[in-house]
């Protein structure tokens, strides 16, 4: 009974020393992204990943793959506001922002799975520059609302979702 027991002690101690481990990886990964990267602070990066309840217990590339889900799934939601804003009746110029907002939003969710195969697979060159261009395309659609002249009907969208894809970036870039 006492071997049963201390089995029990040695096998508790070492799943307490891998969560341990996988939640400082967490904490030292978003502690480098907020020092890379002004945009990112370490609160927003912890939040960011509270998303997806198996971060704690992941490393670095689980953590880029898990931001690239985090991300796709900000990408599908804001394009269905796009969608339900442009039914909604907006003016021929506003829909036609939107319409380019959506086709850039839709070529982020096919990239972004493209950037979480790479990263997974260990492509991490093809990766970042997937990453950067999804953030790219993101930043063509707030531009069309300024050429407009109008308020960004997206800027929240935009702007959490470039943030998530930062994120995913820096990390991949300290792969």
């Amino acid at each position: 009974m006492r071997n049963w027991q201390q089995a029990l002690s040695c096998l508790a101690l070492l799943l307490f020393i891998l969560v341990s481990s996988s939640a400082s990886t967490l904490d030292d990964t978003c502690k480098s992204v907020a020092a890379r990267n002004k945009d990112n602070s370490y609160n927003y990066c912890i939040l960011f990943f509270q998303a997806n309840n198996t971060s704690p217990t992941t490393d670095k590339r689980g953590l880029v793959v898990i931001a690239t889900k985090i991300t796709r799934a900000e990408a599908a939601n804001t394009r269905d506001r796009i969608d339900a804003l442009m039914a909604s009746g907006t003016n021929k110029k506003v829909n036609g922002c939107l319409s380019e907002c959506r086709v850039h939003y839709t070529i982020a969710l096919n990239w972004l799975e493209a950037a979480a195969k790479g990263i997974e697979s260990g492509n991490l060159q093809d990766a970042e520059v997937t990453l950067s261009g999804v953030i790219l395309g993101i930043d063509t659609c707030e531009e069309g609302f300024r050429k407009l002249g109008i308020k960004s009907l997206l800027a929240v969208e935009d702007a959490t979702f470039t943030a998530g894809g930062s994120i995913a970036l820096t990390i991949t870039s300290m792969l």
